[in-house]
């Protein structure tokens, strides 16, 4: 273990212990009071030209923190459809995406968004008319496969046609865009269908990711990362 991952780990289990009250020595004993499912939770958060920073990196960190709070393995790519290259994200971040589209070998698919307000530049809206990503969303519905997307992300589920007639969110300027295109919105930070799970604005990617966290792995993971992050879930989580 280098000197980086120890330090983490250690912040995260002193975090555990601050949060649920067990000693920093055992913090990282405890079991998960989530589903109790065996195995590895596979994360795959997709990439495209445009994509906004905060949108991707916030639930990407989450999500890989997660995996000091769990006995589970948690595992967390980069995925971007047309195979691994690198990318120029909203802001200019250049950034890889690693591994290939492989939304069969995930559990969890995360969409950010990005782009929504600029028609003419990379992004949501330039994914849509494309049509490449919206296909291969629909493509991926699978049982066992829960697809989030937060802020403009949405708009891609709703190209492809995941959100109609749906309980669901979206950034609030493209709350009526949403609507005209059969989704059904409930003002909430978070909306959760099962397995559609979708959020607000920009920053509802940290409660989105905790959200999800607190889903899949347990309640202490969540508080544990919410002590380690120094930010508390806000927000109401809508669940059908």
């Amino acid at each position: 273990m280098n000197r980086r991952t120890l330090l983490r780990t250690a912040t995260a289990l002193g975090a555990a212990g601050l949060a649920t009250g067990v000693p920093t020595a055992t913090a990282g004993s405890f079991t998960s009071s989530g589903s109790g499912r065996p195995g590895s939770l596979r994360v795959q958060v997709v990439l495209f030209e445009g994509v906004e920073e905060l949108d991707f990196a916030a639930p990407y960190e989450v999500l890989s923190a997660s995996d000091h709070f769990t006995e589970r393995d948690v595992e967390v790519r980069y995925v971007a459809l047309d195979g691994p290259r690198t990318l120029t994200a909203a802001f200019g971040t250049r950034l890889r995406a690693d591994h290939r589209w492989a939304p069969e070998e995930a559990d969890l698919l995360v969409v950010p968004g990005g782009g929504y307000a600029r028609p003419e530049a990379p992004g949501v809206r330039a994914e849509i008319r494309r049509g490449a990503l919206p296909r291969a969303l629909a493509a991926a519905q699978r049982p066992g496969l829960t697809v989030a997307a937060l802020c403009t992300g949405v708009m891609l589920l709703s190209a492809a046609g995941l959100t109609r007639g749906r309980p669901c969110t979206t950034h609030h300027r493209a709350q009526a865009d949403l609507v005209e295109q059969g989704g059904v919105l409930k003002k909430a930070r978070v909306v959760d269908d099962g397995d559609l799970v979708t959020a607000g604005g920009v920053t509802s990617g940290l409660d989105l990711a905790l959200w999800l966290v607190r889903r899949e792995l347990g309640v202490d993971a969540a508080l544990g990362l919410e002590a380690m992050l120094e930010y508390e879930a806000r927000g109401t989580v809508w669940t059908s």
